[in-house]
């Protein structure tokens, strides 16, 4: 078995280099720049410092793999983006559309590959490095399949179906973690410190912070309103969740397992609604919702449907990304109706 793992871990530099050489000369025929962007260097900023910091120390709350989390992480970001504004470039070629900027591109591209980050914290601890790289290329491929499938036949707009990363990237990642068995509950692999869980929380605030631009940056008009209610929600969101951490345990302490995953809900759900959003209480309720959600979803699916379904996920992207963006796609549904009559 060791063998076996060593020639996996040569065969990493050439699997990369090979992708590296292939991005390389598709960039050459593809690559065309334009002078106009509609996205600031201060917005990307505030988006790549999310994703690397962000989710890199999101990731670290399992004591074997906290430097794997965020090595992987970042590995997995630049071959992402990469591959990711490749697919931007082909599918603009294909149907002859204008080239965008390359900051632009780069920005779009960065959101895209959230979804795989998210998908890698459902199989934390379960692949190896060449696993990471084939799922980050084959997620990439599929996640444009899907926005082109929104943008062609549901007339989603492009800024819109960009935001899909989050229910994307946690069913995706739940459908390759049930692919791997899972680890025994006394094995390491599934076990903390105080010192990685202050490292995830440290991963949480940067995202609790960085959210609103985010949501934001790709957005056309009022990215104010955008912002506005994006805090507004995760302002809520986390309230809610240390009130409902403290009422859901029995000796009525904070959990920082509950607090760790709901604090971010709302701005999940508002990824989708902030456009159609008029009013604050609107977003304040969707964040109130969302957090509830999460912390009894994590009960439910931790006690009841993941053992059933045998999933294991490693991360808990199910209830912290999947359900709040299911609630923010069927508020987009219901804003969408309200507004048709």
């Amino acid at each position: 078995m060791s063998s076996n793992y060593r020639n996996f871990r040569n065969s990493v530099p050439w699997i990369i280099l090979f992708l590296e050489a292939v991005f390389i000369v598709l960039f050459y025929f593809l690559f065309s720049d334009t002078d106009l962007s509609f996205v600031s260097y201060p917005d990307f900023q505030d988006v790549n410092h999310m994703v690397i910091f962000g989710f890199g120390f999101f990731l670290t709350f399992l004591k074997r793999y906290g430097f794997s989390s965020t090595g992987f992480n970042l590995l997995i970001i630049v071959l992402g983006v990469q591959c990711s504004a490749l697919m931007e470039l082909l599918s603009d070629f294909r149907l002859k559309m204008p080239q965008e900027d390359g900051l632009t591109k780069i920005t779009k591209a960065t959101v895209s590959v959230t979804a795989v980050v998210i998908s890698a914290g459902a199989v934390l601890g379960k692949t190896n490095p060449v696993q990471l790289i084939l799922m980050t290329v084959v997620e990439i491929i599929f996640f444009h399949i899907s926005k082109w499938i929104n943008s062609t036949f549901l007339q989603v707009p492009g800024n819109s179906s960009m935001m899909h990363v989050h229910l994307f990237g946690a069913y995706f990642g739940l459908a390759v973690s049930s692919c791997f068995s899972e680890p025994s509950p006394r094995s390491e692999k599934n076990a903390s410190t105080p010192k990685s869980d202050l490292l995830s929380m440290l991963g949480t605030l940067f995202l609790w912070v960085f959210w609103p631009s985010f949501n934001s940056v790709l957005s056309v008009g009022e990215n104010w309103k955008v912002i506005y209610n994006t805090y507004i929600a995760l302002a809520v969101s986390a309230v809610t969740a240390f009130t409902f951490s403290a009422m859901t345990t029995k000796d009525g302490k904070f959990r920082m397992a509950h607090i760790h995953s709901a604090v971010l809900a709302g701005g999940v759900t508002l990824s989708y609604t902030d456009q159609r959003i008029q009013y604050p209480w609107i977003a304040m309720i969707l964040g109130l919702l969302a957090s509830v959600i999460t912390i009894l979803g994590s009960y439910c699916l931790q006690r009841c449907l993941n053992p059933a379904l045998k999933i294991h996920d490693s991360s808990g992207v199910h209830f912290t990304f999947g359900f709040p963006a299911v609630l923010g796609a069927l508020a987009q549904v219901i804003l969408i109706a309200v507004e048709n009559e």
